[in-house]
């Protein structure tokens, strides 16, 4: 059954819709792909990228049409080629195979990501060890381990903690993936200070202060409704806390990565309905899940009140322009 039958079949389901603020692009998203659209307008496609310049999937099909080809492996990268480095960062050996394979690089790490790389290089030099607290596989996991050789040590849950073995625990320091759950990361830390009363803590945290907004967000929106939806990739790691965050406060949610993804079972007897996008999820697609939601029956549209974004991160040098005449990433145009 297609989606318009679904909607006329079921009338009427959804009443409200709250929109959460902030939510979407981040500076740090909203940077990574002006990057590339920029590389394109400056040398011209192909430009080829390293991984998914962000993980979300209207993105990067929107990147491949303008000629954006996206890899993981350099050796798929012709000599002479401009490449990106995405916005989760790159680690050690592949900047310096970059580096060997000589191609004009861009980098399009987010600098919050930057920071932690510069933090984890500086420590090293100074004798100390890492536990990070992250998910095995993600490319921002791989790309901050991959600042050393040694030394590092992955922890998921509470329960690697006590499994982590390090060579001196009053030389030890403790970084986070930036896109964590806020909840989640702080119950991993309790944990690697009670088993490392010495362990030494970023002087802020690592989380970046999106995460953490729409996080916020959540918690604000959730108890008002009956339903959340978050528009996301399935790949994107602050889009998926987003989801279990609203679950873990008692309120149903579902992660969409395009409104033909909306089911109407989900707002059977639901008629208030949330909604948010990560921080890699463009505006467009929340612009076309309201539609959506507005053909089961929607008629109220409101957004809540929120923190309101005002960082901006500058370009890379090379490609024109400081990047500092960007709008902010919280101004949209009104629903």
């Amino acid at each position: 059954m297609n989606q318009a039958t679904t909607a006329a079949a079921t009338p009427h389901q959804v009443q409200d819709v709250l929109l959460a603020e902030p939510r979407g692009f981040c500076a740090g998203v909203d940077r990574a792909i002006e990057i590339v659209e920029r590389a394109l307008a400056q040398f011209g496609a192909p430009i080829y990228v390293r991984h998914e310049i962000v993980h979300n999937t209207y993105v990067v099909n929107d990147l491949k049409g303008k000629g954006a080809i996206f890899i993981e492996d350099l050796a798929d990268v012709p000599p002479g080629a401009t490449l990106i480095f995405s916005a989760h960062g790159v680690s050690q050996e592949v900047r310096r195979e970059a580096d060997r394979r000589g191609f004009q690089v861009f980098d399009a790490t987010c600098p919050l990501v930057t920071k932690v790389h510069i933090e984890v290089a500086k420590l090293r030099r100074e004798g100390y060890e890492f536990i990070m607290i992250g998910h095995k596989g993600h490319p921002e996991v791989e790309g901050t381990m991959g600042q050393l050789s040694d030394g590092i040590y992955l922890v998921e849950d509470e329960a690697d903690v006590a499994r982590v073995q390090v060579s001196d625990p009053a030389k030890l320091a403790v970084v986070t993936q930036t896109t964590l759950s806020v909840d989640d990361a702080a119950a991993i830390m309790a944990a690697i200070k009670a088993r490392f009363p010495q362990i030494r803590q970023p002087k802020q945290q690592d989380i970046c202060y999106a995460t953490q907004n729409r996080q916020d967000a959540i918690k604000v929106m959730a108890p008002q409704v009956d339903v959340v939806v978050v528009v996301g990739s399935p790949t994107s790691s602050n889009s998926n806390r987003l989801r279990e965050l609203a679950e873990r406060l008692g309120t149903p949610a579902y992660m969409v990565d395009c409104a033909e993804d909306l089911q109407a079972a989900w707002f059977e007897g639901r008629p208030r309905v949330g909604l948010t996008a990560g921080a890699s999820a463009p505006d467009v697609l929340v612009q076309r899940v309201i539609q959506q939601l507005k053909q089961l029956g929607a008629v109220a549209v409101r957004r809540m009140q929120g923190v309101e974004e005002h960082v901006r991160f500058p370009l890379p040098k090379g490609l024109g322009g400081t990047g500092l005449d960007r709008p902010l990433p919280t101004e949209r145009s009104a629903p």
